[in-house]
């Protein structure tokens, strides 16, 4: 039995220092690494002309996304509705796990990445309450169902061409 034990507390140990050191080469990597935060993105050609109209990527399940302050990028859903990006946040209270919403708040300049391509945006917190039952209801066509989350559970950020 101590044996077990033994070999049980090397494995975890191993698998902890594994997400430990990736988590570590992630944030020294172009983008995220799986759901561990990476560093800035800087491949890919970067498109300065706003996008009128995102319903080019209405079926792209996740994109890069990177606040210029601090740089670090995640891996995150994306939303379309009537041509207009949007990126919904989960336990934005979470602070332990999710310190991007708050910063966003603070500071909303950020890029995205998709398909190789970075687009400068500004990540503004949506709060009309029509306009959040929408989301709620294409996040759970598209993803999974939020439950009965609300405005607190759940941030959406509307991604607006930088002015």
């Amino acid at each position: 039995m101590g044996r077990l034990l033994k070999g049980l507390g090397i494995l975890l140990g191993g698998i902890l220092a594994g997400a430990v050191i990736l988590s570590i080469v992630a944030r020294f990597s172009d983008g995220p690494i799986a759901a561990f935060a990476g560093g800035p993105l800087v491949a890919g050609e970067l498109l300065t002309e706003a996008v009128d109209d995102w319903t080019f990527v209405e079926d792209v399940e996740t994109v890069e996304f990177q606040l210029e302050h601090p740089a670090r990028s995640r891996t995150v859903w994306i939303i379309v509705h009537e041509g207009q990006l949007y990126i919904p946040c989960g336990l934005p209270n979470f602070k332990a796990f999710k310190q991007w919403p708050h910063e966003a708040m603070q500071d909303g300049r950020s890029i995205v990445r998709i398909d190789g391509k970075r687009y400068p945006l500004q990540a503004v917190r949506m709060q009309d309450p029509d306009l959040f039952d929408i989301i709620v209801s294409k996040i759970a066509k598209k993803y999974t169902s939020p439950g009965e989350a609300g405005p607190d559970d759940l941030w959406i950020f509307r991604m607006d061409p930088r002015g």
